[in-house]
C-alpha cells in the first residue's frame, strides 16, 4: 500500500531521574536524563475514516483494552485540536514490555503523532500537536522528536537535543509490569528531599553542554553521579528488580547498573557493542524467562 505511512517508537531510558519534590496537585517534579535505544515498537498508519487500532507483536497480549491505548488517545487528542484531520487505521507491532520504565505506551502515542503529522502536513513544533503530547501524557512530549535531552517539571519541560556519544547497553525486564502509580506510593513523602538539595542534579544536566558531546566514558561517569530515586521503592514494590541489577552488575564489562523510568526494567551500560552483546548472550542464557536485549542507546536513533 503505496498510502501506508510508518513510525519508529523507540525505547525510552532515564539515565538519571530525580525526584525534586511534590507539587499541590499531588504530582512530581522531577529531572531526568533520558535516552532513546534503538530498539522498540513500530507503527503503521492508513489514511482511512475513523480511528481504528490493531495491536500484534510479541508483547501484544500484556497491551490491554484497545480503546484505552494511549495511540487512540493521542490520535483523538488531535482530532479535537485539528480541523478535518486525516483520520485512519493504525497497526501497532509491540516489542517493548508493558508498564516496564521503557515509556513504551508514550512512545506509541507520540509515534502516532509523527504519523498524523505526516499524513496532515503539519509540522512537530505545530502547538497542537504539542498540546495533543502534553494531555495524551506526561511522557509523550519527549517521546515526540526522540533525541537524548533532560526532561523536567513533571515530563513537560524539555531541554534542547543533547549531542552525546553512544553508549553501548544491555537492557533486561523481568517480565514483572510496575505501575507507576504504585512505586510513586511506595516512594511517599518521607524519602523526597525539598527541592534545594536537588541542586547537583541540575547542575549534571547542565554540564552537559549542547554541541559539546562527552566521551563516552565520560558520560558513563556523569551518569554513576545521577541516581535514580525511584529505585528504592520499586524494589519495595517488585523485588526482583534488585536480583536483575544485580545480576546486570556482575557481567564482564557492566560499567553501570540502573533502573529506568518507575521499573522494572533495568539497563546496563558498557564499554563496547561486543561486551554488551555478550552480556545479554550470558544472561539470557541463565534467565530464559527474562526479556534481555542487548541494543545502543545514543542520538541516531530518530527514524
Amino acid at each position: 500500500m503505496s498510502d501506508q505511512l510508518v513510525a519508529e517508537a523507540p525505547a525510552k531510558v532515564n539515565l538519571t531521574l530525580h525526584v525534586l519534590g511534590r507539587r499541590p496537585d499531588s504530582y512530581h517534579e522531577i529531572e531526568s536524563l533520558v535516552v532513546f535505544a534503538r530498539l522498540g515498537d513500530r507503527l503503521t498508519f492508513t489514511p482511512g475514516r475513523g480511528f481504528e487500532l490493531a495491536v500484534f507483536g510479541p508483547t501484544a497480549a500484556s497491551a490491554g483494552d484497545l480503546g484505552a491505548n494511549l495511540v487512540l488517545k493521542a490520535a483523538r487528542a488531535l482530532d479535537e485540536r485539528v480541523e478535518r484531520l486525516t483520520e485512519g487505521r493504525f497497526v501497532l507491532t509491540k516489542q517493548l514490555p508493558v508498564a516496564a520504565g521503557l515509556g513504551g505506551g508514550s512512545a506509541d502515542a507520540a509515534a502516532a503523532l509523527r504519523l498524523l503529522a505526516r499524513a496532515n502536513g503539519l509540522t512537530l513544533d505545530d502547538p497542537r500537536i504539542r498540546d495533543a503530547a502534553r494531555v495524551t501524557g506526561a511522557d509523550v512530549s519527549v517521546c515526540l522528536d526522540p533525541r537524548p535531552r533532560v526532561m523536567r517539571g513533571v515530563g513537560e519541560i524539555l531541554s534542547e537535543p543533547l549531542d552525546l556519544p553512544n553508549l553501548p547497553a544491555v537492557l533486561v525486564n523481568p517480565r514483572v509490569a510496575v505501575p507507576t502509580k504504585d512505586v510513586f506510593a511506595a516512594l511517599g513523602a518521607s524519602a523526597i528531599g525539598d527541592v534545594s538539595s536537588a541542586g547537583n542534579g541540575s547542575a549534571f544536566a547542565s554540564r552537559l553542554e549542547p554541541g559539546r558531546p562527552p566521551t563516552a566514558a565520560a558520560l558513563i561517569e556523569q551518569v554513576s553521579e545521577g541516581r535514580n530515586d525511584l529505585e528504592a521503592p520499586a524494589i519495595k514494590v517488585a523485588p526482583v528488580i534488585a536480583e536483575v541489577l544485580a545480576a546486570l552488575a556482575a557481567l564482564a564489562g557492566c560499567r553501570l547498573a540502573r533502573m529506568s523510568g518507575s521499573g522494572a526494567t533495568c539497563f546496563g551500560l558498557f564499554d563496547t557493542n561486543r561486551s554488551a552483546m555478550a552480556g545479554a548472550k550470558k544472561l539470557h542464557a541463565a534467565r530464559p524467562n527474562w526479556w534481555v536485549h542487548a541494543t545502543t542507546f545514543g542520538s541516531s536513533n530518530h527514524h
